[in-house]
């Protein structure tokens, strides 16, 4: 295996890199504007500018790598993903930073693009699965690593945010110096919304749920754990405590739906994280660290699981050769929830609090709740036999999506990437169970 692994070390360990820096920008930006007294309504609208910034990359990025190549399109979003998080301090103004934040998910749209496109046409079919386990190994272990980073200094100086620009200049580094062959152009992939519900509208409106969910988490928690009466330390734990509790639950829940409706599963799961939500908006003032750590525990290990569950379910009723345009669509839908939650909250907030980010969670994982057990009751299960294996996603809020290793999809590589009207008619045939 570690022959197999060899030849992508450069491009794993820029993806590392990159994602302690933007996993440590992603807490320090809202810890910050809290102590610079910015606004609720301000912060929210700051976080939903990075995932609306992340949207627009996706579409745009292509483009810019198919102009100049993969080494200097990822020179220049490293470049411009650096030099934001220096300007925060600099400039302390919430217009500014709206603008900074967008440019920064665009950026590291455009940059784990091209990483994983690299690290696709490195690999071969006998070393994908494996690849794909250390990818998200690497995704976790970063992630985490970025919370804890939190620690190094107090964020009202400037320290912090050089060390994040530090280290998405250093990504550069093992890109540059790699041996891999530089792969082909990346192609633009046509997402039809409609007939993703057509195949699978659990999962459709599941991933978009998630999303609205997950950006007011991502966003606006480490600011209800500093109001809750958390010290830097205290926040950085709560935020790894529910990476770690969405972690531990990728594979035991995933399993558990290989062998049952995965509607059943993705139900409780929804279930699992509105009670985990009550819980934290009711006891955000105990400021209790075990307590709140816990709760952040629990609510990790449902809601950081709910999108790989509807990803597993997509797959269920998608051939082979949609998995990567499925999952692309899918992956746009949680990024667009990730813009529309936050920017509900953030004029919500104002007349409720912090606890509200907990509470609005509650409220739409019920209603999907009452959706899931709806469609349970009108259409039939997808026959065992029919059933993909489950697949771990990685859960943070800023990791590479790596759908094009998953090896399942390797039967369709002759296809387009595109969901044709065709395979969608076909496809929503035995979508309709879903």
């Amino acid at each position: 295996m570690a022959r197999s692994l060899a030849p992508l070390f450069s491009l794993l360990l820029a993806t590392s890199i990159l994602l302690i820096g933007n996993g440590l920008q992603g807490t320090l930006i809202p810890v910050r504007g809290d102590i610079d007294q910015f606004s609720e309504m301000s912060l929210g609208l700051i976080g939903a500018a990075y995932f609306a910034g992340f949207v627009f990359g996706c579409w745009h990025c292509p483009r810019v790598v198919q102009s100049v190549g993969h080494i200097r399109s990822f020179a220049v979003f490293a470049s411009l993903a650096s030099a934001t998080p220096l300007v925060h301090p600099i400039v302390p103004d919430e217009t500014v930073w709206f603008i900074l934040r967008a440019l920064s998910g665009y950026c590291f749209a455009g940059l784990y693009m091209v990483i994983e496109s690299w690290i696709n046409e490195t690999s071969t079919n006998e070393t994908r699965g494996r690849l794909l386990g250390v990818y998200l190994v690497v995704n976790l272990l970063s992630v985490t690593a970025g919370q804890l980073l939190l620690n190094l200094s107090p964020p009202e100086g400037f320290v912090l945010f050089a060390v994040a620009a530090i280290l998405t200049s250093v990504a550069l580094v093992p890109v540059s110096l790699t041996s891999s062959v530089q792969p082909a152009p990346i192609e633009s992939t046509k997402i039809d919304f409609k007939g993703l519900w057509a195949v699978t509208p659990v999962s459709t409106l599941g991933c978009f749920i998630v999303g609205m969910t997950s950006g007011p988490f991502w966003t606006l928690a480490p600011v209800y754990a500093r109001q809750a009466g958390l010290d830097i330390a205290g926040i950085s734990y709560f935020m790894t405590a529910a990476i770690i509790g969405g972690a531990a639950a990728q594979l035991p829940l995933g399993r558990l739906s290989d062998r049952m409706d995965r509607r059943l599963v993705i139900a409780g799961i929804a279930v699992g994280g509105a009670v985990g939500a009550v819980l934290l908006a009711v006891f955000q003032m105990a400021s209790n660290l075990i307590a709140l750590l816990g709760l952040s525990t629990f609510f990790g290990f449902f809601a950081l699981t709910l999108y790989s569950i509807c990803m597993a379910h997509a797959n269920d009723h998608a051939k082979p050769s949609q998995f990567v345009t499925v999952s692309s669509g899918l992956l746009l839908l949680y990024a667009l929830g990730a813009v529309v939650g936050p920017l509900i909250i953030s004029f919500v907030l104002p007349y409720t609090g912090t606890w509200f980010v907990f509470g609005f969670a509650a409220i739409f994982y019920v209603l999907f709740t009452v959706f899931v057990v709806l469609r349970i009751m009108v259409k039939a299960p997808v026959p065992e036999e029919q059933r993909e294996d489950f697949v771990a996603v990685p859960i943070s809020r800023t990791g590479p999506t790596p759908y094009e290793l998953d090896p399942r999809g390797e039967e369709g590589e002759e296809r387009e990437g595109e969901l044709g009207q065709g395979d969608l008619d076909e496809a929503a045939e035995l979508g309709g169970r879903a």
